[in-house]
């Protein structure tokens, strides 16, 4: 009686009438000599017999509280049944009594079993209903799987594995992922083998991806990955004339038994001669224009060969796979003129003896890798400097392109009236926005940072729309620098700007930021301002780039899907006596 599991959560104390209900379900369970599990409203398992736990494998402990169709019901290739398609999980939680004949479930040990099984409604204690599963063996014995066989696929099947390969491969915008998600799905579905080889921008052959189900596992095998040769023009070999875009076809080792006719096809013998193919699908990988390489699935273990039926579902998985690939291309190519664009719009800083100052800038998470924030600091004159933060409306390339136009203009503008008011410099730059630049909105703040013969750093400045600076003493207090605020740019409202000036104390620690690094779609924009005063005053004593680096890993939103942009500062230590 040892075997069977009693009802009841795990940690949680029967009550003495609990504890008789569940002593009752184990007697009537072991008394029964077919594989009985009892489940509850919601299909978890509530207890099992003896003989389910030998037949299955598992002790009951493995059993109890688990999930009976997640932890148990699989299709022929060891695979989840999709819960809308498993009539058993319909027929446990509707109340239905039906039966259903050999079916494959998981053994403690990783092996498939074959069964059959009949589910009727039953009440595993008082006031509780649930059901109880018979398991059995089908009239022809119990069946176990057999790497050697594989049965072919259904029609459903087959719209199922294309549906299935469609949301994996649209889902990502990573080659590499679509490609190692595309041979999960294959592997060992369809085959043992999985073998990618790709074309580069330049033509080149690349066998970027060999995957070989082993033990129950998929493994990459790297010694098998690399270079190719390059492709010949005229060789009637199947990889060769796939990689040339020609139709799929069959191979086996016999394929490439005679004097290689090329590079590709002495890589074609060792790849048989090692992985032990004996039967293989060759299918090109196309995209919207071009060829963007081949798809070859092997069979090793399995005995039975690939046939021509075959070849038609293998082009409706490459035909998908190269449009996934056209997809991150296209994603790369776009990232690839993003992170140029950043690399020239955001600005080197400038040494100003005696101040330390860094500056960071990470894409938003979902968006291009460039996007509206942007800061910049650069001489206005002998002693002076100009300090900008901001924020064009949007995160793409659009906007990064109006972050440029603005950033230059204000450049432009401050550099010609190097002696003016940082709101004269904006009142300025709003105007040209309205009638020049090509952006709906912006916000910034422009500062003018001058050293005073007292040896103390000052700072004026003024603000359109922006979150406001934060000042950090040494010794750790805060002060968001909220004066000077005036509206943003872009509205077509003509008011006057503020100035606003304070004077920075020795290591004090200025950090001038875009709301990306406060704002959160879940919490309000204080929530955030007070997240960054208190981490900011945590940090004051380290160095400036640590500071930088902790603070974005510390106050950034995990839910943020805005870009930012940061600039800080840190004024020197005072001059002892000499």
């Amino acid at each position: 009686m040892d075997d069977v599991a009693a009802p009841g959560r795990e940690g949680v104390p029967l009550s003495g009438h609990q504890a008789r209900s569940g002593a009752l379900l184990d007697r009537t369970l072991e008394n029964l000599r077919a594989s009985a599990i009892a489940v509850d409203d919601d299909g978890l398992i509530v207890a099992v017999n003896s003989a389910a736990q030998s037949m299955l494998g598992r002790e009951a402990s493995e059993l109890v509280g688990q999930d009976f169709h997640d932890l148990l019901h699989r299709d022929r290739y060891g695979h989840s049944v999709p819960r809308t398609r498993c009539r058993m999980r319909k027929a446990l939680l509707t109340g239905d009594t039906r039966h259903g004949d050999a079916e494959w479930f998981a053994r403690g040990d990783g092996d498939l079993v074959q069964l059959s099984w009949l589910v009727t409604p039953y009440a595993p204690g008082p006031g509780v209903t649930g059901a109880l599963a018979m398991l059995y063996e089908p009239p022809g014995g119990v069946g176990h799987s057999d790497g050697g066989h594989s049965a072919p696929l259904t029609e459903l099947d087959r719209l199922a594995l294309l549906a299935e390969t469609t949301t994996q491969l649209t889902s990502t915008l990573d080659a590499d992922e679509a490609l190692h998600r595309l041979a999960a799905l294959t592997v060992p579905r369809l085959a043992d083998w999985a073998v990618f080889d790709l074309l580069t921008e330049r033509d080149e052959v690349r066998r970027v991806l060999v995957m070989e189900h082993k033990d129950g596992i998929l493994v990459e095998r790297d010694d098998l990955q690399g270079p190719m040769p390059p492709v010949p023009a005229e060789s009637p070999m199947p990889l060769s004339r796939a990689l040339r875009g020609a139709a799929s076809s069959l191979a086996g080792p016999a394929t490439y038994q005679g004097p290689p006719d090329s590079g590709i096809a002495v890589e074609q013998q060792r790849l048989f001669t090692t992985t032990g193919m004996h039967s293989a699908v060759i299918a090109p990988i196309r995209g919207l224009r071009d060829v963007l390489g081949a798809l070859t699935l092997g069979r090793a273990q399995r005995h039975d060969a690939f046939t021509p039926a075959d070849l038609p579902l293998l082009e409706d998985l490459t035909r998908r796979a190269g449009l996934a690939l056209d997809n991150a291309r296209l994603y790369q190519r776009q990232r690839k003129v993003a992170e140029t664009m950043q690399r020239h719009l955001l600005p080197q800083l400038p040494v100003l003896p005696g101040l330390e100052m860094t500056a960071r800038y990470v894409p938003a998470p979902d968006a291009s890798s460039v996007g509206g924030d942007w800061y910049d600091a650069f001489a206005l004159a002998d002693h002076a400097h100009a300090l900008a933060i901001g924020d064009v409306v949007g995160h793409d390339l659009d906007a990064a392109a109006g972050m440029a136009q603005v950033r230059n203009m204000l450049r432009a503008f401050a550099w010609s009236h190097p002696e003016a008011a940082p709101s004269a410099v904006v009142t300025q730059l709003d105007e040209a926005v309205m009638h020049i630049a090509e952006v709906p909105m912006v916000t910034m703040i422009l500062a003018r940072l001058t050293l005073g013969d007292d040896a103390l750093w000052r700072l004026r400045w003024t603000n359109a729309g922006h979150p406001p600076p934060l000042l950090i003493t040494h010794d750790g207090q805060t002060r968001y620098l909220d004066e000077a605020h005036g509206i943003l740019l872009g509205t077509g409202v003509t008011r006057p700007r503020p100035d606003a000036v304070t004077v920075l104390p020795h290591q004090a620690t200025l950090l001038l930021y875009t709301d990306g690094l406060v704002e959160s779609p879940h919490h309000s924009i204080d929530d955030g301002l007070d997240r960054l005063r208190r981490h900011a005053a945590s940090l004051a004593h380290r160095p400036l780039d640590s500071f930088c680096d902790l603070l974005l890993d510390l106050v950034r939103p995990s839910d943020n899907d805005d870009d930012v942009a940061m600039i800080a500062l840190r004024t020197p230590p005072p001059v002892g006596p000499a």
